[in-house]
């Protein structure tokens, strides 16, 4: 991945936007080295704990609330794959879509996981905005679209969230707080990701996709695990709108992007498999790495969204692994080839055969010799499991790439680290080497 992200940061060009997502803390390292080789410091955004960078993903005045509600819920089914109870997560949307409305509504548009965690948990709190918002409609101030707000969540929680039993309430209340509960038990959290509206300083993917800005997400998922995959996915899911919305502008002119991923198996969600196969026509370069398929379709629970993923990044580099999804995967698209088994079979006729008991075993006279070689053609896997398990050498990998043209056929190819000379191989004048 470093040879990569070396090139793309080198690549002279203004408008070459950039989401990288740092998952181990490494990465962000030699996003800095690279940047202040070719004077492109200025351009990083860094999303931390400890940047000066202020980010409320919930800051969407241009969104629809379901919209917003949806996102969230996404990030549930992140933490929920084994959940095949579509009641909680589809009534926890609604419960958001009308808390993000309520809230729209006495707090200027400006919504944060701060807010939506107090309104849903806490009684007397929803009760106090209820009757500041009730002042405001009294003194006429409200627009019919604000009434229509109010009165559509007004219905929701009086005549159906309140006459949930006790039992079914709270664990509405415990799914979301799963996700807003972290950005109010920690300061440094909530500092960062819950600002007041003049304090936040990264608003949206707009600026960094018209002049070439690169974000990177600096966050190891071991110590900030759920919040790592919440920002993650709020991240992505800001790119992605922005970038497949370049298609819907009047501008002949689109702006080249890039997302990189390393161990993406840790942040995928199910509405990249979407954005992957519409990213090509918006001139976005997806370069993402992971440990096997069997890691992202843990993650995400669904094969057929697995399936489109791969299916949808051309270029494929395969290192060694054990994993036997990945390497069927990867078999059925290199495909098959006539293969010529030969198979051999002696055996011996004799016409007088005696038992010999002192040697115990069998004397044969007048015996003959034959032997028969048969030659057949089978559709076999060009490459096989050996291959994959045993055949592949570190810093060694199977090909499937293309030349912008077409597709190269396969084979196996060397590496060089990004850490050692570029020496080509003794003996290797005909191998294809990637730096």
């Amino acid at each position: 991945m470093y040879p990569l992200l070396n090139q793309l940061i080198k690549y002279n060009s203004p408008n070459l936007g950039m989401l990288i997502l740092d998952v181990k803390g490494n990465f962000f390292k030699q996003v800095l080295k690279y940047s202040q080789l070719y004077g492109k410091s200025s351009d990083i955004i860094e999303i931390s704990l400890d940047s000066n960078v202020r980010y409320n993903p919930l800051d969407k005045p241009n969104l629809n609330p379901s919209v917003l509600a949806n996102r969230l819920k996404t990030i549930l089914e992140l933490f929920s794959p084994n959940n095949s109870e579509s009641y909680w997560l589809d009534k926890v949307q609604d419960i958001l879509t009308e808390s993000i409305k309520l809230c729209r509504l006495y707090n200027n548009g400006y919504v944060t996981f701060t807010e939506i965690h107090n309104l849903i948990t806490y009684d007397d709190y929803y009760k106090t905005k209820i009757e500041l918002l009730r002042n405001v409609f009294l003194s006429g101030q409200m627009t019919y679209e604000d009434i229509y707000n109010l009165y559509s969540s007004l219905s929701f929680f009086e005549n159906e969230f309140m006459n949930l039993d006790e039992r079914t309430k709270s664990i509405l209340k415990s799914e979301i707080s799963r996700i807003t509960g972290l950005f109010v038990s920690d300061y440094n959290i909530s500092k960062t990701f819950c600002p007041q509206k003049h304090e936040i300083n990264f608003k949206n993917f707009d600026e960094v996709i018209n002049n070439g800005k690169i974000v990177v997400l600096n966050m190891n998922i071991a110590q900030y695990k759920n919040l790592s995959k919440i920002i993650a996915a709020y991240l992505k899911l800001d790119f992605q709108s922005q970038v497949l919305s370049q298609l819907a502008s009047n501008s002949k002119v689109l702006n080249p992007t890039i997302f990189m991923c390393d161990e993406y198996h840790e942040y995928a969600t199910i509405s990249d498999a979407d954005f992957f196969a519409q990213s090509r026509e918006s001139k976005c370069i997806n370069i993402i790495s992971t440990q096997s398929y069997s890691s992202i379709l843990n993650t995400l629970q669904n094969e057929s969204s697995v399936k489109v993923i791969v299916q949808n990044l051309v270029n494929k580099l395969w290192l060694r692994t054990d994993d036997v999804y990945t390497i069927e995967s990867a078999q059925k698209q290199i495909g098959r080839e006539d293969k010529t088994k030969i198979s051999k079979n002696i055996s011996e006729n004799a016409a007088e055969t005696n038992y010999n008991y002192f040697t115990n075993s069998l004397a044969s006279r007048k015996s003959n010799l034959s032997e028969t070689i048969s030659t057949q053609i089978q559709t076999d896997y060009i490459y096989d499991t050996n291959f994959f398990t045993q055949n592949l050498e570190t810093f060694t990998c199977l090909a499937f790439i293309s030349n912008g043209n077409r597709i190269l056929p396969p084979c196996k190819i060397n590496l060089i680290p990004y850490f050692k000379k570029s020496e080509t191989p003794k003996n290797s004048k005909n191998n294809l080497k990637i730096i």
